[in-house]
């Protein structure tokens, strides 16, 4: 999910999101080009399952998301 989204941010759209029933085993990414040190930890504190930094290589970006399902799959759900 884009941080910077027209009328409301991403964090205040993954609580949204967070809080609706049926989406417990959703992974939601953090897609931003905030690249400040502590960025990564703060949306992670927010409720994200991971944070990739803008710009992103489309070649690696699948696989990239994939590690990151991988990861998570003991998580969420």
């Amino acid at each position: 999910m884009d941080i910077q989204l027209p009328g409301m941010d991403g964090v205040e759209a993954l609580v949204r999101l967070r809080a609706e029933a049926g989406v417990e085993r959703l992974r939601v990414v953090a897609l931003t080009a905030f690249a400040m040190e502590d960025d990564r930890d703060r949306f992670l504190a927010a409720g994200f399952d991971e944070y990739i930094e803008k710009p992103i290589s489309v070649r690696e970006f699948p696989e990239r998301i994939a590690a990151i399902l991988a990861r998570t799959e003991g998580g969420r759900g």
